[in-house]
């Protein structure tokens, strides 16, 4: 049953978030939900299944690929907190050039925040955070687990950019270079990006103390 539930739990996590935001879908729930309710109740189901494909992962047979040593927990605990940081920095801010954005309207491409350093920051703080735990946890269930999710955001942008590309017409190139042609980091930050920092560093703290009640492992055992 623990590969069975492991890749019944993988197949309704990829259909939970490709399903729901393909037409005719996506117009169907959002003229019921609303915007916001569409995105709030698809931010819960992806969490929610989420959960259910990590702990899949824990229950299914152990097959170990390579021996656990000591030094491999600071894999994570390294990188989780730039990968908190670049959460706190991306969501809720404007970026039409990737998913996610919110209020793209707003967008200003002089001033861009993350999106100089990442057109796609969402996809690489999943990147890093599959990267870092594959290292710690070498059996064949998470590294499949972990792997996957690390090569699909590596390539998710590729893809986005076709999207886009093919959305925005001239704009996307255009839209691009001047964001290429900002200044890589702000002499004043802003208020709101000096609290989103100060988010990503409680962030991390949270997930500290919350991993062992939610996994059942403790990051800094």
């Amino acid at each position: 049953m623990g590969w069975f539930e492991f890749a019944l739990a993988y197949a309704v996590f990829f259909l939970s978030h490709s399903l729901p935001v393909r037409p005719p879908l996506r117009p169907w729930l959002q003229a019921r939900l609303g915007a916001f309710g569409f995105t709030l109740a698809y931010s819960a189901l992806s969490l929610a299944v989420l959960a259910w494909l990590i702990g899949a992962a824990g229950r299914a047979p152990h097959v170990p690929l390579w021996d656990w040593a000591p030094w491999q927990a600071h894999a994570p605990l390294l990188v989780m907190g730039p990968v908190c940081l670049i959460l706190a920095l991306s969501i809720g801010r404007p970026n039409p050039l990737s998913f996610g954005g919110a209020r793209n309207d707003l967008f200003d491409p002089a001033r861009p925040g993350i999106v100089r350093v990442w057109r796609h920051p969402l996809l690489l703080a999943l990147a890093l955070w599959a990267a870092a735990h594959v290292v710690p946890n070498g059996d064949l269930a998470h590294v499949i687990l972990f792997g996957t999710f690390a090569a699909f955001a590596l390539l998710g942008g590729r893809l986005i950019d076709r999207r886009k590309r093919r959305e925005m017409g001239p704009e996307w190139q255009r839209m691009r270079d001047r964001v290429a042609d900002a200044p890589l980091l702000s002499a004043s930050p802003s208020r709101g990006t000096l609290l989103r920092i100060a988010a990503g560093g409680a962030l991390y703290g949270a997930l500290l103390w919350a991993h062992p009640f939610l996994f059942g492992v403790s990051p800094l055992s």
